[in-house]
């Protein structure tokens, strides 16, 4: 909970309109103040119970559809046009930490004082000219576990995607080289295939021709999996002398079976070509969303729960990244529970 997940892309929450997302459980309400800054508010009124965001824009203040009780910024009710206009001391609604980075509207949902800290650094992003980047979001059905598996076993590559991103079967054998810190898990692949990569192949001096390609991902909590992936021919074996693509994965739980699932790639090949990049991001929805998405949903279909571990999955050496990724995750949330719950304690006893 004590954690930043991204709550809209930024070009979601435009003028003066009110975006409405459910995040956590928790119905939630973004809009701009006439500044730009972006502002998040439990999107459901203390009275009644209407969603805020049915509602009319006063200034930078909402006032509620249903009975016109009007909320700043802060979620501090301002006017009360009934009776006498007394403003109860219950009267205001609970207002979330954001901040705007890397082309996404971050939303923080816990109790302790939001950390910036916490965010990690994803830069890369925003270097480069505006006609490399592109974004893009989907609905899953799912847990959002299930869809921070299938990005961090890449081997399913090999098995459920087309052309243009099929490592022809050189992914499977391969046991990726794990890194582990505290609050990451990070696995790298390297392999050779011919002819290379679809989405690379035409940029690189032999399209035909072998090439030497990698996989450099890394996950960190809750849910963001930055995944960088070039392929090159010739010499050097580094990301700044090849043809490839930084992107980020990044998960938000609405409930415990439903997830937003953002995407976001840039690329140092075709850089200025506007009409490529609304290509390549159709081509790269469309790829997650008729070929992963379908069986993620499947999957948990089938599964009935949300947790992996109780039916005893049979695990392989492709899973050693997801595995200890949701380890990893498992205890996380052990430790912010449990430090919950000692906050709780103490605040029984005094």
């Amino acid at each position: 909970m004590n954690a930043w997940y991204v709550g809209a892309i930024a070009t979601e929450v435009e003028g003066e309109a009110f975006f409405h997302r459910k995040i956590l459980d928790t119905s939630v309400m973004f809009y701009r103040k006439q500044d730009g800054s972006v502002v998040a508010l439990h999107d459901r009124c203390p009275h009644r119970f209407a969603p805020l965001s049915l509602g009319k824009r006063v200034g930078d203040e909402v006032s509620c559809l249903y009975h016109a009780l009007r909320f700043d910024a802060d979620g501090q009710c301002t006017h009360n046009p009934h009776g006498t206009g007394h403003i109860p001391k219950a009267a205001r609604v609970r207002s979330f930490p954001v901040q705007e980075q890397y082309g996404f509207i971050w939303i923080w949902m816990g109790d302790e004082p939001a950390d910036r800290a916490l965010l990690p650094d994803f830069s890369p992003l925003m270097e480069g000219h505006p006609n490399a980047i592109a974004y893009t979001y989907m609905a899953m059905k799912s847990n959002y576990e299930l869809i921070i598996d299938n990005v961090m076993d890449l081997s399913h590559i090999d098995h459920v995607h087309g052309e243009i991103i099929t490592t022809r079967g050189q992914l499977s054998p391969i046991v990726p080289t794990i890194q582990e810190t505290a609050r990451t898990i990070s696995a790298q692949w390297a392999w050779k295939q011919t002819p290379p990569i679809g989405i690379f192949a035409p940029f690189l001096p032999e399209p035909k021709e072998e090439a030497r390609h990698f996989f450099d991902i890394t996950w960190s909590p809750p849910a963001n999996i930055q995944l960088t992936v070039w392929a090159l021919q010739g010499e050097g074996d580094g990301y700044d002398e090849s043809i490839g693509q930084y992107d980020l994965h990044t998960c938000t739980p609405a409930d415990e079976f439903h997830t937003h699932y953002f995407f976001v790639t840039r690329r140092n090949h075709v850089v200025e070509d506007g009409e490529f990049n609304a290509i390549k991001i159709k081509a790269m929805h469309d790829a997650f969303h008729d070929e992963d998405g379908p069986l993620i949903q499947a999957v948990q279909d089938e599964m009935g729960t949300s947790d992996f571990f109780s039916l005893n999955p049979v695990l392989m050496s492709n899973d050693i990244a997801a595995v200890k990724v949701r380890k990893l995750l498992q205890k996380l949330i052990r430790d912010e529970q449990s430090a919950d719950a000692v906050t709780e304690q103490r605040s029984a006893a005094e």
